[in-house]
């Protein structure tokens, strides 16, 4: 988690971070949350849990991480 903290404050505008986790780390989600970003989670093809973190307000990202990602609405 300490190192996904330390990565989130680089993204910019229509950039978002792709975890890759051994499991699904719960507590981090509040502090996306508190700290402006949104994240989509989903079971991983090589590893358990993929994470996807952008800034919230960045629909550009938004909408390539729905893209990118093998999650369907």
């Amino acid at each position: 988690m300490e190192r996904i903290l330390a990565a989130i404050p680089n993204l910019h505008q229509r950039e978002y971070l792709r975890v890759l986790h051994r499991m699904e780390p719960h507590p981090l989600y509040a502090i996306l949350t508190r700290q402006g970003f949104a994240w989509l989670t989903q079971p991983g093809l090589s590893v358990p849990v993929e994470i996807y973190i952008w800034l919230r307000s960045d629909l550009e990202a938004e909408a390539a991480v729905k893209t990118n990602c093998q999650y369907n609405d």
